[in-house]
């Protein structure tokens, strides 16, 4: 069976043109991978060609124009605290970088008061929990880490207004599903690189403008490459990054 995997995977990768490449040039990222059903090797490629295609569909563009009394700063703080609140519950990472997107998303759309933008936070990261999580917190939970700021009644009126105005939108792309790709593509990687590309991709989500500036994709190439660089993982980018990515060390400078 798992050759004949082998087999109908050699032959896809033909008829996309594939393995024209020049021998060496590049690893098969995907060959350990071949018998596991999870990861769809056969697929896979794909699959990140429609997500480099969709992802321009949840991204936001300059938008602080439109909220009288926040500004970028204060997003900053709020995305810090929320990246702890992460960890404190102990969520999924793409919880994480799903709530980030919610917020943005909601914020280009509708404006909204100083007071409400920690709600606007714990609402998204309810909202993320829902989606991403096998065991999501309850809303008690959000609440008594913002410290009883809000009550029951005015998370739900926030969660509920949030999904109106996203229309429900929330199967996005976001830099989560192109890091896990790409730290796989790294070769070699391991526990320490991981961890270095996170920090990083976390540390530019908290910054507005590579937010709005940047599609999910290139933020996650950026941390990656950033990573092999102060990690001196030599060269800091290869054939198969650049195969993948798209993107050639030129650019990503």
């Amino acid at each position: 069976m798992v050759e004949l995997e082998r087999k109908l995977y050699s032959r896809s990768k033909a008829v996309c043109g594939l393995t024209k490449r020049p021998e060496n040039s590049q690893m098969n990222i995907d060959t350990d991978d071949l018998d596991n059903e999870l990861a769809v090797a056969e697929y896979v490629d794909d699959i990140y060609k429609f997500y480099k295609l969709s992802e321009a569909d949840g991204r936001v563009h300059d938008y602080m124009y439109l909220q009288p009394e926040i500004n970028s700063k204060m997003r900053s703080i709020l995305v810090d605290w929320l990246i702890e609140v992460h960890r404190k519950f102990e969520l999924m990472p793409e919880t994480l970088y799903l709530t980030i997107n919610i917020i943005d998303r909601f914020l280009a759309v509708k404006a909204v008061s100083r007071k409400e933008l920690q709600l606007v936070g714990i609402s998204s990261m309810l909202i993320a929990c829902k989606y991403e999580e096998i065991w999501a917190p309850e809303v008690n939970d959000f609440i008594c880490i913002s410290d009883n700021a809000y009550i029951r009644k005015q998370v739900l009126q926030m969660e509920k207004s949030i999904l109106g105005k996203l229309e429900w939108y929330l199967t996005v792309p976001t830099p989560y599903v192109f890091l896990v790709r790409f730290i796989k593509a790294s070769v070699p990687s391991d526990k320490e690189m991981e961890n270095m590309v996170f920090f990083l991709a976390e540390l530019g989500l908290m910054q507005y403008t590579v937010a709005i500036n940047y599609c999910p994709s290139l933020i996650a190439y950026s941390a990656v490459y950033a990573a092999r660089c102060t990690l001196d993982k030599t060269p800091f980018w290869t054939e198969t990054l650049q195969h993948h990515t798209g993107y050639t060390e030129d650019v990503l400078m």
